[in-house]
């Protein structure tokens, strides 16, 4: 079957940087000195500089690749408030309470940030339909249907199985939650969006200066970079799931999976309205789970999930997600991918976003798959600390980050978890017929 999936235009790259590649065309020199330095250039880091800079604040960040070369452009483009916070947790704990309705206000920051600043990146409010993978996970889903709606404003409701076809043309699921507050974006454009906004408030982005160590203090931070040195006085980690050494603390922290992603030729939007009648975002309740959506303009399939635990090229993952697809939608098969491609998502332990700050660094981190809305909204938040105009701590500021005992950064054990969370949903499934 590998063979026969690849269109003759298959590109082992991102489909959305067909319409906005990684670029150093807004890239400035290294300066010798700047008031606040953020290491990495994506959501997180790009949300942090917009603000600071929009309040007159000397700030550049440091991309080591090209601008936007990183998870901001190769992310499903999904966001919703909530969805994905306290997952495990009791939703009547008041720390995942205060979590929930921040995840709630996140969501309205970006929509706020994408009106504001006028950027073009196909924001539709679709909504999400999360499929439940076996009955006992709809009665979980409906067990939390109640809090998210008072807590994060979700607007969400279930679906039985019987009804599922109004959300989605599959059986695969035994039913599923509906989030109306929630839909999608081209992620590869809101990117740019944000890339050119900070650029016009005055923040400096420069391409290629990967930063390999970071000494010094609040005040005189020093920063050996791959284009020279940098002194200053705050210092922002943006790096998520492409932390490096230059941090230890937070790579210990940080557990770097691959999520991998197929786009398939343009089916038409007829037949996509067909598999997806109200052009929801989708998304499952198993461990191992696949996420996947319209394309922005109606006219092809964007598939994702955790096709391998380990290190694995777009055309060995190709094939797998493929499988995957046609699961979930067998009237599909045969027909062909043109783009595959994969990117980090970083995992903590607690599997919560993180910010806050350690040897005098600042960090918002973790983005556990929801990058899109809680990373832009822990930049911002970020911001605000470093400016004082934070009228209280953020509720993901005061959570102590969490890692395991001689664990480096190196997440050698995902095949050994991955395999046994498979096992866990065969067996689910199995029990469920």
């Amino acid at each position: 079957m590998a063979a026969d999936i690849f269109a003759d235009s298959f590109k082992a790259e991102p489909y959305w940087w067909e319409a906005a590649r990684p670029t150093a065309a807004l890239a400035s020199t290294l300066p010798d000195a700047t008031d606040v330095a953020i290491v990495g250039g994506g959501y997180a880091g790009l949300s942090t500089a917009l603000e600071l800079a929009r309040n007159g604040t000397d700030v550049t960040v440091l991309e080591a690749e090209d601008l936007g070369w990183g998870a901001s452009s190769r992310n499903g483009g999904m966001v919703s408030g909530g969805v994905n916070v306290g997952k495990g947790r009791t939703m009547e704990d008041d720390a995942t309470r205060a979590m929930l309705a921040e995840a709630g206000a996140a969501y309205a920051h970006l929509e706020n940030l994408i009106a504001r600043e006028g950027i073009d990146c196909f924001y539709a409010r679709t909504g999400r339909f999360v499929g439940a993978h076996t009955p006992a996970a709809y009665e979980a889903q409906a067990k939390r249907v109640e809090a998210l709606n008072r807590l994060a404003e979700s607007e969400a409701y279930m679906v039985p199985r019987d009804r599922q076809h109004e959300e989605i043309a599959s059986d695969f699921y035994h039913g599923g939650m509906v989030v109306q507050r929630a839909g999608g974006v081209h992620p590869a454009l809101l990117h740019k969006g944000m890339l050119e906004a900070a650029h016009k408030a005055g923040a400096r982005l420069c391409a290629g200066a990967r930063v390999g160590r970071i000494d010094g203090a609040p005040g005189s931070f020093r920063l050996s970079t791959s284009k020279g040195e940098l002194k200053a006085k705050e210092v922002v980690i943006a790096t998520n799931g492409y932390t490096g050494d230059a941090t230890p603390w937070q790579k210990r922290r940080l557990v770097p999976v691959g999520s991998f992603i197929i786009a398939t030729e343009e089916l038409g939007e007829e037949r996509v309205r067909a598999l997806f009648p109200k052009l929801r975002m989708i998304s499952e309740s198993k461990r191992v789970l696949c996420y996947y959506r319209p394309s922005p303009d109606g006219k092809r399939i964007i598939f994702g999930g955790r096709a391998k635990f380990g290190q694995a090229t777009p055309a060995e993952s190709a094939p797998i997600l493929y499988g995957f697809m046609c699961d979930r939608f067998p009237q599909i098969h045969g027909v062909k991918i043109t783009h595959a491609w994969t990117g980090n998502v970083a995992f903590t332990f607690d599997r919560l976003p993180h910010m806050g700050r350690q040897a005098g660094l600042h960090y918002a981190l973790g983005c556990n798959g929801s990058g899109v809305v809680m990373m832009t909204h822990l930049g911002h938040r970020t911001a605000l600390n470093i400016l004082g105009h934070a009228n209280s701590p953020s509720a993901y500021e005061a959570l102590p980050m969490p890692t395991v005992p001689l664990y480096g950064g190196n997440p050698w054990f995902l095949p050994i978890v991955g395999s046994y969370y498979r096992m866990r949903d065969w067996i689910d499934r199995r029990t469920a017929g």
